[in-house]
């Protein structure tokens, strides 16, 4: 056995004999690191094995000493194994794979690879004992362990995942006297003097004065008067804070401070901050997370195959915990970021690769179409279709052909004819005395629709060359009669009914389809897995469309919509007039109302949008809402005028009385909360005036927008911000800027998140940790790699991914579910 091997060997009896004091080096294990690491490389020792003795060796102190002991036996193995000729020089994965360790398992030692690793190969890529409880750590018990489940960490797994939301950068020192006022930064010195006094309000003032030799600094702590026992003359210290003034001298108040000679958790170095609750500080949390971070990551076994990380350039996941808890240096820092970001969008390419193919592999009804019955429907229709509309019905005519189930997501701008499309579609299913549902979220919208397909698809005594007889066509809402509900329930389970138009009335328990073949959901995001699911359940494997008038950004249809195939409606049918979009500050309103007036007096309509239903619910006073301003426009500014109010908190009855009264021009002006966001199709409104304009995000200010415009005539929206300083928001000039609403999805997912799309289809992807859903580079990678090892092992069932395939499950299982 070689000298450096015998030495660390001693060491460690030594440090057994002790019972693991770490007392067997004067200072500490730790301290022999350089000097041995230089010795064992010199005589030829393997890189890998002197890594992971020093990675070891640096955590021992901060241990307990039970988990001293394992440190200990570990090395003890390593060393044993190296003392073997044939490891001083092992890299290759066969040779590594020898070496034993404690909680892995060895089930598949023998299957070798050809590629260089630098770690054991594991199976469970779990060790045990990290779904410990939190209270196997020093310090921590009942109590501290009941603060912590606040932040949700139960487990010493969870500590692993829970990551810093923001980092200090102390790691730049400088000497006292090159200080700046402002700077963040970190110094080190001896205490001078130290004070200790009560001061105003019962409360106390550390104040201490701090030296390095090229000057003096003072520093005050409030109502920390224990430090007065630890930070006394002539005892060397590290600070890391802000550099402040008090009476034209430098300062600093209530920095971080240790021990110059201790390991440095919170000063001089990129410090992590993490999310607190009562009873938990940061230096105490700061602390269990190192002690978790430095004895587990090394523990985890990499659940990325090799030729991955290789091929996406990624850390390891080991040193991705560890940079990402504790990092060197902002590099580090940011790869370890990548590593993770990486791993979460990774998971879902797979999952919804997997869920694709599920999908795809079962089988459909065939259902095909002459280009005679096609070009027939179409030449009814009193407009021409766009190229985008085509090619959409071009698409789903080759899904409902292909005998595999449609699964389709129809995406368009508002106005840029997707219900035509479903359509169409509908009518290809029919043709061949097969049943269709069509599911809105709103009775409004419901009726809309169910209107639509009595004007262009329902036979009439002009024109008898429609697909629908009147009786083949039916509304069900929540507040349809129960006599004509039964009626309805009856000739849709004898097959009279072709295509039934509804709410979620569609997916109650009574409604029976003879042969239902293709569900339609328009606003597919108003709809919960759950509701989507029950609605296909009325069916054997129909076809499934979705619509949706929200744009959806690139990098969103290649993660969370990857399931789906999708249609894009990128064009808008001919005659269609971009709307006008002004920012008016609040002492421009008058103005606003005179333009409201004067397109009143050409005989057209107008919506005013309010943030809030009524004031009793508003934080400040300066938030107007519908309830109040409705009776202040009605009796103060247009009081010749009939103004009808809309909110979400009327009764369904109600609201659609109000919308047919609108329709009917009964109104001049309709005062609405947000519920008027989707689908309301009213021609004659060509003015939308929105109120409390900067608070709402883009994507719902381009569906405000687009409930004008619908008719002939030119239309406007008028945006008003809270307070004058509100105009200059950038959502606002966006608005001005464009009508295209695929690129205000994208501005609205760069400053708002995901939210806004993802509506219920899954709440979870707003929860990720560290992956951030408009990164479409990381994106684009995972799913380029998610592909290519999806085509070699869409099981997963090699051996080699079987750490892969527990993470995906343990991701998916986290109320991600089905995403169809």
């Amino acid at each position: 056995m070689s000298s450096a091997l015998e030495k660390i060997k001693k060491f460690l009896k030594l440090e057994i004999e002790r019972e693991f004091d770490n007392r067997a080096v004067v200072g500490g294990l730790e301290k022999i690191i350089p000097a041995w690491e230089q010795e064992a490389n010199r005589e030829g020792i393997s890189s890998w094995v002197i890594k992971e003795i020093c990675d070891r060796l640096v955590q021992y102190p901060t241990l307990s000493s039970e988990q001293r002991e394992q440190i200990v036996q570990e090395i003890l193995r390593i060393t044993e194994k190296a003392s073997n000729s044939t490891i001083k020089l092992a890299e290759t994965s066969s040779e590594v794979e020898k070496i034993e360790y404690p909680q892995v398992s060895q089930a598949n030692a023998s299957d070798s690879s050809n590629q260089s690793r630098r770690f054991p190969k594991e199976v469970n890529s779990k060790p045990a004992g990290l779904d410990a409880s939190l209270k196997v750590l020093p310090g921590i018990g009942p109590k501290n362990a009941q603060n912590l489940e606040k932040l949700g960490l139960h487990k010493l797994e969870d500590l692993l995942y829970f990551f810093p939301r923001r980092y200090d950068d102390f790691s730049k020192m400088k000497p006292i006297n090159q200080l700046r006022f402002g700077e963040e930064l970190t110094v080190a010195g001896t205490v001078q003097k130290s004070q200790l006094r009560e001061i105003k309000g019962n409360r106390t003032l550390f104040e201490a004065v701090i030296s390095d030799g090229t000057g003096s600094l003072r520093v005050s702590w409030f109502n920390q008067p224990w430090l007065e026992k630890s930070i006394r003359p002539g005892v060397q210290v590290v600070l890391s804070g802000k550099v402040d003034m008090y009476l034209g001298r430098l300062c600093m108040n209530n920095p971080e401070w240790e021990l110059l000679d201790q390991e440095h958790l919170h000063t001089n170095r990129i410090v992590p901050v993490y999310p607190l609750t009562t009873g938990v500080s940061q230096k105490v949390l700061r602390r269990i997370m190192y002690q978790t971070v430095t004895f587990w990551a090394t523990r985890i076994a990499d659940h990325l195959p090799e030729d991955i990380r290789t091929a996406g350039n990624l850390l390891p996941l080991s040193h991705a915990l560890r940079q990402i808890h504790f990092p060197d240096h902002e590099s580090n820092l940011h790869a370890a970021r990548e590593r993770l970001a990486f791993d979460e969008i990774f998971f879902i390419q797979l999952g919804v690769l997997r869920q694709k193919q599920n999908w795809q592999n079962r089988t459909a009804r065939v259902f095909t179409i002459t280009d005679e019955w096609l070009n027939s429907q179409i030449s009814r229709l009193p407009y021409s279709l766009t190229n985008a509309q085509q090619r959409a019905i071009h698409e789903i005519r080759s899904d409902l052909a292909s005998g595999r189930p449609m699964n389709r997501l129809l995406q368009g701008d508002v106005g840029s004819g997707k219900t035509v499309v479903a359509a169409i579609a509908i009518a290809m299913v029919t043709a061949s005395g097969s049943q269709a549902a069509l599911m809105a979220p709103t009775s409004i919208l419901a009726e809309q629709h169910y209107r639509s397909f009595q004007k262009l698809f329902v036979r009439t005594n002009e024109d008898n060359t429609a697909p629908f007889d009147p009786a083949e066509v039916r509304l069900l809402v929540g507040d349809t009669p129960e006599k004509e509900k039964q009626e309805i329930r009856q000739s849709l389970l004898s097959g009279e009914i072709k295509l039934l138009i509804g709410t979620h009335a569609l997916i109650e328990d009574p409604v029976e389809f003879k042969q239902l073949q293709l569900a339609v959901i328009d606003e597919q995001h108003r709809f919960g897995v759950a509701q989507r699911s029950a609605l296909r359940a009325k069916g054997d494997n129909p076809h499934l469309l979705v619509m949706t008038a929200t744009p959806i950004p690139r990098s969103l249809a290649l993660t969370i919509y990857g399931d789906l195939d999708l249609s894009v409606m990128d064009e808008m049918p001919a005659g269609r007039q971009s709307i006008e979009t002004h920012i008016f500050t609040p002492l421009e309103r008058e103005r606003a109302y005179s333009f409201i007036r004067s397109q009143i007096r050409q005989g057209y309509q107008a919506f005013i949008i309010y943030p809030l239903v009524d004031q009793e619910h508003s934080q400040t006073d300066d938030t107007l809402a519908a309830v109040q301003q409705q009776q202040y426009l009605q009796k103060e500014v247009f009081p010749d005028l009939k103004i009808g109010l809309l909110h979400g908190r009327m009764r369904p009855e109600e609201k659609e009385q109000v919308m047919r009264h609108f329709r009917d021009k009964q109104y001049h002006i309709l005062v609405s909360t947000s519920v008027i966001e989707v689908g309301v199709d009213i021609p004659n409104a060509t003015v939308m005036l929105i109120e409390g304009a900067n608070r709402f995000g883009l994507a719902q200010l381009h569906q405000f927008r687009g409930r004008v415009g619908r008719g002939n005539a030119k239309s406007y929206c008028i945006l008003i911000p809270d307070n004058e300083d509100a105009a200059e928001n950038e959502r606002l000039s966006a608005m001005v800027e464009t009508n295209d609403g695929f690129v205000l999805a994208e501005r609205d997912l760069q400053q708002r998140g995901p939210g806004e799309f993802l509506g219920t289809r899954q709440a979870g992807f707003a929860d990720l940790r560290i992956a951030n859903l408009t990164d479409v580079h990381t994106i684009e990678k995972a799913r380029n790699l998610a592909q290519q090892l999806f085509e070699k092992d869409p099981q997963l069932s090699d051996p080699r991914h079987q750490p892969l395939l527990e993470k995906l499950n343990a991701f998916w299982g986290e109320g991600r579910g089905d995403i169809s």
